[in-house]
């Protein structure tokens, strides 16, 4: 036994020295990657501070709608999209961990008895125990360890980034819903103005100051208008089928009642275009990425160093029924295996070339994945200032339409208008304010994809560490 003790205790002291050995391959250094000093499109808009930025966890509250609220919450639980993440996320904790287990010596137990007959009958009783280890003198268990850790990284960016893109999905289905309830009460008051409008020419017909082409023309504009309003079910119930789906449950267990499309515009506060690079789980994923492949690069330098393996068994072999303890029945042994490799056909050489290309094209992918953020925030700072603009003009035009119908109608009335004019003020009128709930609803959605583009509130801090 003196000698096992000797034996793991030259195992332990290998561990030491190869705990202060070295690691091949480059460390790791973050890309650069381009980042502009400010938005082009934040003239007007306001920057963010530590104090007002989003709402870390419930950025839809800025909606201020009771419903979204209750909908976006179930997502990070039920969707389904977002707990094939969670579980891609633990099995890469997983993977870390298995990976740091190869760090250490794996010792194994054995025995076994047999009874054999002859005069006397022997029993011969084997015991033993054994130690085996490969010890990381050149840091690729190391590396390994270091890619798994980084990519679990990206794995838990990537849940949320799903969660994410999720509530966003569902904050733009609910929208769209609200804006198919807002057109529809749009239309069904439509159509009582049209049935207005046809009495009015029904009785001018009765009168005899009117041909009855009027009441024609009158009764067509009324039908459609009613098949209009008949067919803004069908995208209603998808919306509600698709935020059903989104919150984990069958299109048959949800039902939302009928609403309307909230005026309000949030105003979102937009940090510093350096700070997207900490705010974007995305970005961080694709980051993570890179760190990941430069770790695989030292995993596959150390393909050119030899393999060491230490071996220890200590044990027991004999009779333990005879009476007699004798030192020929304790057996041990102590080994050290090394494989080098002298030619492979240049493998491990095109292994290294292998993963220097791969992390090179994960370093392109990085700046592209910032690019693309960059361009997104952009888009949607456009898209608000833009849709802003073109919502003014639209009220106006609105107004004017609506005055229109108006004096159309009384000089209809009065015989000095054709219906025609009457029709064609009305058609406009309806298109201007379908125009103008379609540009509320962009601003809505708009407002969701720039909250989405910024992170929705998550940070880089949130990462779990090694």
């Amino acid at each position: 036994m003196a000698h096992s003790k000797r034996v793991f205790r030259m195992l332990a002291l290998g561990g030491c020295y190869a705990l202060a050995g070295c690691s091949v391959g480059p460390n790791y250094v973050r890309p650069s990657a381009p980042t502009p000093v400010a938005y082009k499109e934040l003239k007007g808009w306001k920057i963010s501070t530590p104090d007002d930025g989003l709402d870390k966890g419930r950025w839809w509250s800025a909606f201020r709608d009771p419903i979204l609220d209750r909908l976006e919450a179930q997502v990070e639980i039920n969707n389904q999209t977002v707990k094939a993440a969670a579980a891609a996320y633990r099995q890469a904790q997983a993977i870390v961990a298995e990976g740091r287990s190869q760090l250490f010596p794996t010792a194994t137990l054995s025995s076994s008895i047999v009874r054999a007959s002859g005069s006397p009958p022997t029993t011969t009783v084997t015991a033993q125990a054994a130690a085996s280890w490969e010890p990381d003198l050149w840091g690729r268990i190391r590396r390994t360890i270091e890619s798994e850790t980084a990519g679990a990284q990206a794995s838990a960016a990537d849940l949320q980034n799903a969660t994410l893109s999720a509530q966003a999905a569902l904050a733009t289905d609910y929208f769209d819903l609200r804006e198919a309830d807002s057109l529809q009460t749009l239309l069904n008051d439509t159509v009582a103005q049209f049935k207005r409008s046809l009495q009015i020419t029904q009785n001018q017909y009765k009168a005899g100051t009117t041909a009855r082409s009027d009441v024609i023309t009158a009764q067509t504009q009324l039908l459609t208008t009613q098949a209009q309003a008949i067919n803004v079910g069908v995208a209603r119930a998808q919306f509600e089928h698709a935020i059903a789906v989104l919150t984990g449950r069958p299109p048959a267990d949800l039902s939302l009642s009928h609403g309307s499309l909230a005026a309000a515009i949030p105003n979102i506060p937009v940090g510093l275009p350096s700070t997207l690079l900490e705010r974007r789980p995305d970005i961080a994923a694709a980051e993570r990425t890179v760190q990941q492949q430069n770790a695989l690069i030292g995993v596959a330098i150390a393909g050119y160093y030899p393999n060491i393996t230490l071996s220890a068994l200590a044990g027991y072999v004999g009779d333990p029924f005879s009476g007699v303890a004798k030192a020929s029945n304790l057996i041990w042994s102590l080994g050290a295996d090394g494989t080098q490799t002298l030619f492979n056909g240049f493998l491990t050489q095109a292994q290294v070339s292998a993963a220097r290309a791969t992390y090179d094209q994960s370093v392109a992918t990085y700046r592209q994945t910032v690019l693309t953020a960059f361009q997104q925030v952009e888009d949607q700072l456009s898209a608000l200032r833009i849709l802003r603009q073109q919502a003014i003009a639209e009220d106006a035009a609105e107004n004017s339409a609506t005055l229109a119908v108006s004096i159309a109608l009384n000089e209809y009335r009065a015989g000095t208008q054709a219906y025609t004019t009457v029709v064609t003020a009305q058609a406009a009128a309806l298109q201007n304010e379908e125009s103008a709930l379609s540009i509320r609803l962009q601003r809505k959605n708009a407002v969701v994809a720039l909250i989405e583009a910024l992170g929705g509130g998550w940070d880089v801090a949130s990462l779990p560490t090694n």
